[in-house]
């Protein structure tokens, strides 16, 4: 048998993920490891290593956390019956099907749970015996359809090797009626809405205003210059913005113009109590942003985090930014891909993924 993977692009030959998941023998006496596949790598050798990430068996595991492990399988299959019987109930329109296991049955489905992890490893392509499915487990998820499929597997905690703990995964497909909109019923013609709209939302721009919109685009000329002259006149905005054409950069940024339509909405769009506002008795107003709030040190810590974390704010805050607040992490990760580093980084790992192997013959 050849197993044929590819990385990176798909072929009309072999319409497989760039992703997969596979069978790696690491002894003939020990059941087969089961890895993803992030990155194919020749070596100055010749030979090719596939850069994987882990998956554990229970066998891999100590008893503590197969105990938890057991607690949470319970709790899943106590939720997945009450989907089930939602949907039985008429809440869907799809069928589903969740008949009681059997004692053999549960004992089978623990050999179908795996545990992923944030592990990786280099392993030799060669030791590639094949490919399987792994996906995450779902509330609507039929649990006997893994027994039915061969080479089908589940996973919803995450183990850590090294803390030796089980964590939820954190990605979540929400299904299910408590996760719908209540839509209300359509007003009739004549009838007013009853509900109380201060609560609903929050106007913070009224487009039929009385200003003509040359006025408007005034009033933000001003509050870039005001900005300009805050930075100027702010000692550790000089360290940051040594040069009048940075500090005027800064000041154009949206969150001087948002803070300058905020104090028109304020205000009424009154233009004379708009402009006291923006210069007060203590001072001109000065807006920072994420990307001016961070110092450059900071900046690499993020951007070594993005790399060994991908998008895992929770995790890029908690072991490389404590002292920053996780709204404050992500902010600064939307206004970052906006820059200039971020392009070049991005051609760099464009670059750098087409040079990689696209495809490798695994004979088995």
């Amino acid at each position: 048998m050849i197993v044929f993977l590819t990385f990176l692009c798909l072929s009309a030959k072999s319409p497989f993920p760039s992703t997969d998941y596979v069978y790696f023998e690491n002894s003939s006496s020990n059941p087969y490891l089961i890895r993803r596949i992030e990155e194919l790598n020749k070596t100055a050798n010749g030979n090719v290593e596939a850069k994987v990430v882990c998956l554990f068996r229970r066998r891999d595991i100590s008893g503590s956390l197969n105990t938890l492990a057991d607690s949470n399988a319970r709790d899943l299959m106590s939720l997945l019956y009450k989907n089930w019987c939602a949907c039985t109930a008429g809440d869907f329109e799809e069928e589903s099907k969740q008949p009681s296991l059997s004692e053999q049955q549960k004992h089978q489905l623990k050999h179908r749970e795996l545990f992923l992890s944030r592990q990786f490893e280099s392993l030799p392509a060669t030791h590639i015996r094949g490919k399987c499915n792994v996906t995450l487990l779902n509330e609507t998820d039929v649990l006997a359809s893994y027994l039915e499929k061969e080479d089908c597997f589940f996973y919803s905690l995450v183990f850590d090797p090294v803390q030796k703990t089980l964590l939820a995964d954190q990605g979540e497909i929400r299904v299910g009626s408590k996760y719908q909109a209540e839509i209300p019923d359509k007003l009739a013609e004549g009838e007013s809405d009853s509900r109380i709209q201060e609560k609903l939302e929050t106007k913070v721009w009224d487009p039929n205003n009385q200003l003509k919109d040359s006025q408007i685009d005034q009033f933000l000329v001003v509050a870039r210059a005001v900005g300009t002259f805050a930075r100027a006149l702010d000692c550790s905005s000089s360290i940051r913005q040594p040069s009048l054409h940075m500090s005027a950069a800064a000041a154009s940024r949206d969150i001087t113009l948002f803070h300058a339509m905020d104090t028109l909405q304020k205000n009424d769009y009154d233009l004379a109590r708009a402009m006291s506002t923006l210069v007060p008795q203590g001072g001109p107003v000065l807006c920072r942003d994420e990307m001016e709030e961070w110092s450059a040190s900071e900046a690499m810590l993020f951007e070594e985090a993005l790399e060994k974390y991908g998008k895992d704010f929770n995790d890029i805050r908690q072991d490389f930014l404590p002292w920053k607040s996780l709204a404050s992490v992500v902010q600064f990760y939307y206004m970052w891909k906006t820059t200039d580093r971020y392009i070049q980084q991005k051609r760099l790992k464009a670059a750098e993924a087409d040079s990689k192997l696209k495809q490798v013959y695994i004979p088995t």
